[in-house]
């Protein structure tokens, strides 16, 4: 008959063992977790430079008349915000760049909620989620799904 002390010790033994094979279980699921986070965050940002350039004098118009762009003409920032809506999502979704992509994409973020004072509650709540989904890419990095992975493989290897 074993001994208390060895069964707690086998307890102990068996519950660590379950454990890290939990965590090696979820270590697994990060590159698919990390890319779905670039895939939600970048679809969002593109979806509004698509809608932006469908109607081009709309956009102006909000540029003009609803958004307090500080320093640039309507016109110019309403450019340089469709050009960062299309541009950096697709390096984000690639992984190429990605923490770079991800800090252009978080300062256009904050610029925006900045820039349209009648954002509203939800409109201010979605922009805090992709703010903090941002925020996790760019200080996690983009994982092993990405490009940036695989060149810095390569660079290593050489």
């Amino acid at each position: 008959m074993p001994s208390r002390h060895a069964a707690r010790a086998d307890l102990r033994s068996r519950a660590i063992a379950r454990l890290r094979a939990a965590s090696r279980g979820l270590q697994a699921l990060s590159p698919a977790v990390d890319l779905a986070v670039r895939l939600f965050v970048a679809s969002v940002f593109f979806k509004s430079g698509l809608t932006k350039i469908a109607t081009w004098s709309s956009t102006i118009s909000l540029f003009e008349n609803e958004y307090a762009v500080p320093l640039l003409p309507p016109e110019v920032a309403a450019f340089l915000g469709t050009g960062v809506e299309l541009l950096f999502p697709v390096l984000l979704v690639i992984g190429l760049g990605t923490r770079f992509s991800a800090f252009v994409l978080f300062v256009f973020n904050i610029i925006a909620v900045v820039s349209y004072p009648d954002l509203g509650d939800v409109g201010l709540r979605d922009h805090q989620t992709w703010g903090m989904l941002l925020l996790v890419t760019l200080l996690h990095g983009p994982g092993k799904l990405s490009l940036d992975y695989l060149v810095a493989r390569r660079l290593r290897a050489s």
